[in-house]
């Protein structure tokens, strides 16, 4: 009857092992049949009640069974290693005939794009490109400038104060100043750099972004020559006529000042985060240069005048390419990058 019983447990076994579906079930039967509380284990333990007959014949057969399961169990775990190394070596296969990739070439950012298309446009017109320090002194970046000690962009809301007088510019605005004590008139320049500013950040604000500056300072200035550069920037830019309203601004460094703002590229009018649903986005503060601002610079403005514009760099980049979030900008993520 043992005899019997050793059998069919063993040509059980040897079904499950065969029928094992992955190495998790094929390790199953192993224990349930082969460990140390399985049921030869079982078996195995009866045997001081047989007699030295039997006990000899049901040793024989259980070493058998014992040596058969686990040759089966062998070649199972072998097929399954050998599948899954197949299955791995279709999924990696490399042709190594093949030239190597190689490094992945980089691509400029679009901020540097912008800025490089700028710079050769206004270059081809004849203006210089300048460039100015980003911790400036409280007279570059703001005495000069015409805006007052009460002025409210002094504030520590607005700006970036480093201590003995010196502050992280919030404009490059001051590289006007130095532009006018440097190259004197007939002027024209434009200044791309990094500003600062204590806000909020949100999809189209940031405490670091980027801004173009441009003045031209010359006799007889007029309000015709800013708009022809305005229209020249934003035409070789998007490539075609964008839509555009110039509405009156506030601006102590230029008199008259203007606002010119962009229909905004992202939603088209009707309102999107980025135009804080207005359908316009501000791009261009621009203006006479304030007569002050001249005097500060040693240009006496009897003789001498000019206009300045300050454009937001950033969120041209944004219309440019349709980017709907300014943080993308400086998240330092490859995956946006290589959009570009």
């Amino acid at each position: 009857m043992l005899e019997s019983q050793l059998q069919n447990l063993a040509a059980s076994a040897r079904e499950r092992i065969l029928s094992a579906a992955s190495p998790e079930q094929l390790e199953a039967v192993r224990v349930e049949v082969l460990g140390r509380k399985g049921a030869l284990a079982e078996i195995s333990k009866g045997m001081g009640k047989l007699t030295p007959e039997d006990r000899a014949q049901i040793g024989k057969l259980l070493n058998t069974a014992k040596n058969d399961l686990e040759a089966a169990l062998e070649e199972r775990r072998n097929r399954f290693a050998n599948e899954a190394l197949q299955a791995r070596l279709d999924a990696e296969w490399i042709d190594v005939t093949l030239p190597a990739p190689g490094p992945r070439p980089g691509t400029l950012h679009p901020l540097t794009r912008i800025q490089q298309e700028l710079e050769d446009l206004f270059t081809s017109m004849g203006v210089a490109v300048l460039d100015g320090p980003e911790v400036e002194s409280e007279y570059n970046n703001f005495d000069a400038l015409n805006i007052p000690p009460d002025h409210p962009a002094r504030d520590m809301q607005d700006t970036f104060w480093l201590g003995d007088g010196l502050c992280l510019r919030t404009h490059t605005s001051p590289v006007q100043v130095r532009g006018m004590a440097k190259l004197g008139p007939p002027l024209r320049m434009i200044a791309p750099g990094r500003v600062f500013r204590n806000e909020e950040v949100d999809a189209s604000h940031e405490h670091t972004f980027y801004q173009l500056e441009g003045m031209m300072v010359d006799r007889n200035v007029s309000i015709a020559h800013m708009l022809y550069f305005m229209k020249t920037l934003l035409s070789h830019i998007f490539g075609r006529e964008v839509t555009v309203r110039l509405r009156p601004g506030y601006f102590p460094f230029v008199e008259p000042g203007f606002e010119l703002d962009i229909q905004c590229l992202i939603c088209g009018g009707p309102g999107c985060a980025v135009c804080k649903q207005s359908g316009w986005v501000e791009l261009l503060p621009c203006g006479l240069v304030h007569p002050n601002v001249l005097r500060q610079g040693g240009i006496d403005p009897e003789q001498w005048g000019g206009f300045a514009f300050g454009l937001g760099l950033t969120r041209l980049v944004m219309m440019r390419y349709g980017i709907d979030d300014i943080r993308h900008l400086q998240s330092g993520d490859l995956r946006f990058l290589r959009q570009f």
